[in-house]
């Protein structure tokens, strides 16, 4: 099983030789394909080839390239992700109105507890709030207690000065959070033989990756702690690596410890069993 993130943040020449990734710097480092579960090219000075682009493709090794400010700005996506994607994307694309409505609503309410559970681990009182909110979710959300619990959940975590559109360390931290847990869905939905367009809920014409942007709802929480607990006054090299180590963090799913990357493949297969056998018990959330 794959298990390492390997991060790539000064320049360097990477090309692939007998099932290797190599690795050349002032020294020549070899990791095993088979090792590897995200490969992050957080510097533009890195040169790559395309065999070595096709044999990370083929493995479904998640690919995600950083812009001059070492943001993550692009991933590589494999056109097909499973060996019965016409037949994934067929179902996909007949998902009913109502079945998606039901996942939909099973994901944001899971959210709405894992803040809750967090402000209560916290001993901030406003989780009583959000208990209420949890209580009041009807089919669809239709009345946005996700939105009302956001600004609750934010304003008792990082203050009641706090919004989620200001320059400053603490969102910068979350931005780059979110964007990593969104790769790794991507990657999950792409295996599965799914499109990553075609959602439950969103649904924005500009973004490409809707149904990654649903799923991986849940496990924002888990970014927003570690957020939390860092308290960052800057955010650099530093701080993007004890983000990204996320993935190697510890959850209980389906009644077992597994990393956050081993997590997200349980509960993504979990989703796509719900929807296509239309039963919302059969989805796995972690714990």
């Amino acid at each position: 099983m794959s298990w390492r993130v390997v991060v790539i943040s000064n320049s360097a020449k990477l090309d692939y030789k007998l099932d290797y990734m190599v690795v050349r710097q002032n020294d020549i480092t070899k990791i095993h394909l088979s090792e590897i579960s995200v490969l992050l090219i957080e510097t533009t000075a890195v040169s790559l080839t395309v065999s070595l682009l096709n044999e990370l493709t083929k493995r479904k090794i998640k690919v995600i390239f950083c812009d001059e400010k070492r943001n993550p700005s692009s991933e590589l996506v494999s056109y097909y992700g499973s060996h019965d994607t016409s037949a994934k994307l067929k179902k996909q694309i007949e998902w009913s109105r109502d079945i998606k409505t039901m996942i939909w609503t099973e994901i944001v309410t899971e959210k709405i507890r894992k803040q809750r559970d967090l402000l209560r681990e916290l001993k901030k009182e406003e989780y009583k709030l959000l208990d209420e909110y949890i209580l009041q979710i009807e089919l669809g959300d239709i009345t946005n207690r996700e939105g009302y619990a956001a600004k609750v959940y934010f304003n008792s975590l990082f203050g009641l000065k706090f919004t989620r559109t200001a320059d400053i360390p603490i969102n910068a931290a979350l931005n780059y959070g979110y964007s990593i847990l969104l790769s790794v869905f991507n990657r999950e939905i792409v295996a599965n033989g799914y499109l990553t367009q075609l959602a439950f809920f969103h649904d924005n014409m500009f973004n490409p990756f809707n149904l990654g942007s649903d799923l991986m709802e849940p496990f924002r929480i888990l970014v927003d702690k570690l957020v939390y607990i860092m308290e960052p006054e800057k955010f650099e090299h530093d701080e993007k690596m004890h983000i990204l180590d996320l993935l190697n963090h510890e959850v209980i799913i389906d009644g077992k410890r597994n990393y956050v990357n081993n997590a997200v493949k349980i509960y993504c297969r979990s989703v796509f069993d719900a929807v296509n056998e239309q039963d919302v018990s059969l989805i796995r959330f972690y714990q």
